[in-house]
């Protein structure tokens, strides 16, 4: 049985090094009444991990993606695990267009306009919510420069 075990351990480094993900600034935001608490994305490497990998999120929980200059951005699910939602977001926090997107997926969802910010969460969190394209997001202005 030990040599089973040791076996075992000794093959571990061998496994990829996708286990532990960084531990990212958590930012809070609301939508109307409602707070979420989001992983902060804001240089080009954790914006392409994203939420890559990861088997669930908090109840309120999602990812702020915070782009240097507004644009039409564009996002995909390639090694995303989960469905999520996700709403662009202008400079002035408003939700220009939300769109649900599959696991797995290398298809494109795009801003329907330039927009400074993308914020995913669970797929269906914000039409739960009755959150729609119009709603601003409160909190965007405390975020670090």
């Amino acid at each position: 049985m030990r040599i089973v075990m040791a076996l075992a351990v000794s093959a571990l480094p061998l496994l990829p090094a996708r286990a532990q993900q960084p531990q990212l600034l958590e930012v809070r935001l609301t939508a109307g009444v409602h707070l979420i608490h989001a992983e902060l994305a804001g240089d080009f490497t954790t914006r392409m991990e994203g939420l890559m990998y990861r088997t669930s999120l908090a109840p309120n929980g999602g990812m702020l993606f915070v782009f240097e200059d507004a644009g039409v951005q564009c996002m995909w699910m390639k090694n995303t695990l989960i469905p999520l939602s996700v709403a662009f977001v202008d400079d002035d926090g408003r939700i220009v267009n939300i769109a649900d997107m599959q696991p797995q997926t290398e298809e494109a969802h795009c801003a329907a306009q330039p927009v400074r910010y993308a914020l995913e969460m669970t797929q269906g969190w914000f039409a739960q919510r009755g959150i729609r394209p119009g709603v601003r997001l409160g909190g965007l202005d405390k975020l670090p420069r």
